[in-house]
């Protein structure tokens, strides 16, 4: 049995929402300084992957409480941009059943235009070169020619957990909270499509919105992209007018947007006034270079392929949202944990928590989830052999059998798709 390590005078312990992955050179024979560091024994410790850092020791930036309230936020998400504005939220923050406004990530493009002062009169046109009929809709016609639905539809930032890969990837560094799981209330895209008139030309849709280039100039556009017709004909893909309950936020969209699950976020297009059906793959801005594309076929780390895919699905991904990464706990009460699961074009099989740095996993209780692409809650209460410091690691595996793996997966230019486990840290007492 391994001697336990001296006890050390304890430290402030770090809650700062911790960096992916983030690697240093530690070592298994640095134990005993690490130990010193974080205030407590690391039980587990033999089992610490060399190179990993622990999440105790991870940190981030600091948000600007001033910013975030512009935009309707809690001072507590972190701030990664501010032109555009950008914040993620730390993953406690998601412990909600379905987000809050408040708690809900936010990533645009451009600048945010200004709110629109007659909203039913908004109007959006549908139209391209795969539409019978083209037309235009104010919002009040969509609202009342169209039956309404109210889902629950996840949506996440592409580049969620872009800091976890090595080298670095351009962009936002995304940790994992660029993720959120609000309810959404609007008509299906899809019946909209059916009294225009879709061809058996129709391959994909494309969006624009009203946000203004960050330049200011109004001639250059700012992003539009789209998705395939199957993911446009789905019953969740929703034309949405509210969010929780109330009228969509200026910075989530006000009046209309786009809501698709299992996709990348920016598909999820903002202040939406027109959609266009294509007879191609849409090829607006952002939809080409390495935007929201990953290599087609493996590359090694900081490699440039010549050859990208558009990503169009989402991995399968987990996050522990209780307790807070850096809680301390006293030992021998068991430690409630409990979090969020999803996945794409699958459903959630298992979540499986480890504490002893992925030598054993223990299997959670899962939720039903609300509807498709709506979460799936799991709940486990572990009892922790001996006091001192731990890792807590949540895995997921969807209904096909694929499962996140431990270190960020398939490297890529743009820093999309990583699905890494998800790590806190935690003490007991």
């Amino acid at each position: 049995m391994e001697k336990p390590e001296s006890p050390v005078p304890a430290v402030q312990f770090d809650t700062a929402t911790p960096q992916p992955g983030r690697r240093r050179f530690i070592h298994k024979s640095s134990l005993l300084a690490l130990s010193a560091a974080l205030g407590a024994q690391i039980p587990f410790g033999r089992f610490l992957p060399d190179g990993l850092i622990p999440v105790a020791l991870a940190a981030s930036d600091a948000p600007v409480p001033e910013s975030l309230a512009a935009f309707g936020k809690r001072p507590d998400l972190v701030i990664l941009g501010d032109r555009p504005f950008v914040a993620e939220t730390p993953a406690h923050l998601l412990d909600d059943d379905v987000t809050p406004i408040d708690k809900m990530f936010l990533r645009n493009n451009g600048l945010t235009p200004a709110p629109t002062p007659d909203p039913d009169a908004w109007v959006l046109r549908i139209d391209g070169e795969a539409v019978k009929a083209p037309r235009e809709y104010t919002l009040k016609e969509l609202k009342t020619r169209f039956t309404p639905v109210t889902l629950q539809i996840g949506i996440e930032c592409g580049g969620n957990g872009r800091a976890g890969f090595h080298p670095p990837a351009k962009g936002n560094q995304w940790t994992y909270g660029g993720v959120g799981f609000p309810e959404w209330t609007g008509i299906r895209l899809a019946d909209v499509l059916r009294e225009v008139g879709v061809t058996d030309q129709a391959i994909y849709i494309g969006y624009e919105g009203g946000d203004r280039h960050l330049s200011g100039d109004g001639a250059r556009p700012v992003i539009s992209r789209g998705c395939p017709i199957a993911k446009a004909m789905e019953k969740e893909t929703l034309l949405a007018w509210a969010m929780n309950g109330q009228p969509l936020p200026q910075a989530h969209g006000f009046p209309l947007r786009l809501i698709a699950g299992g996709v990348p976020g920016s598909v999820n297009g903002k202040w939406l006034n027109r959609i266009a059906v294509r007879n191609k793959v849409h090829d607006g801005t952002k939809m080409g270079g390495y935007d929201y594309r990953i290599a087609c076929t493996p590359i090694a780390p900081g490699e440039v392929s010549d050859n990208y895919c558009i990503l169009e699905a989402m991995p399968v991904k987990s996050l522990i949202t209780f307790p807070q990464s850096g809680s301390q706990h006293a030992f021998g009460k068991e430690v409630e944990i409990r979090g969020q699961a999803w996945t794409a074009e699958r459903s959630i099989r298992s979540v499986e928590v480890s504490y002893d740095f992925g030598q054993t996993w223990k299997t959670a209780r899962l939720d039903k989830p609300r509807n498709r692409y709506a979460p799936t809650r799991f709940h486990i209460a572990l009892a922790l052999p001996q006091k001192g410091y731990y890792e807590i690691w949540a895995r997921a595996t969807d209904s096909s059998g694929l499962t996140q793996p431990i270190v960020a997966p398939g490297w890529n230019t743009g820093g999309y798709g990583n699905n890494q486990i998800h790590r806190i840290a935690i003490r007991t007492v």
